[in-house]
């Protein structure tokens, strides 16, 4: 059986469709795994996985948090300069 040439053309279309849905799903799973580079205090624990409380410590210590009108978010670049200043 011969394909003529808009069967050719629809397959294609649709397996190049297809692909590009899987390699979108793909990248956008990847980055739920990634922690965004500006974290509330809540997502900056769990990025830890401490509590609150030591978190606060933390903060004392001198991990440094940005507030704008009582709205506290944490870099991700700012806890790993805090980790790796802390480390031995």
């Amino acid at each position: 059986m011969e394909l003529n040439a808009l069967e050719i053309q629809s397959s294609t279309q649709a397996i190049v469709l297809n692909t590009l849905a899987e390699l979108l799903e793909e990248i956008v799973s990847n980055n739920k795994n990634e922690p965004k580079e500006w974290m509330s205090i809540e997502e900056a624990c769990k990025y830890l996985n401490i509590s609150y409380n030591t978190f606060n410590k933390f903060r004392i210590m001198g991990l440094k948090v940005a507030e704008v009108d009582r709205v506290k978010r944490v870099a991700k670049s700012e806890i790993d300069r805090f980790l790796r200043e802390n480390s031995f």
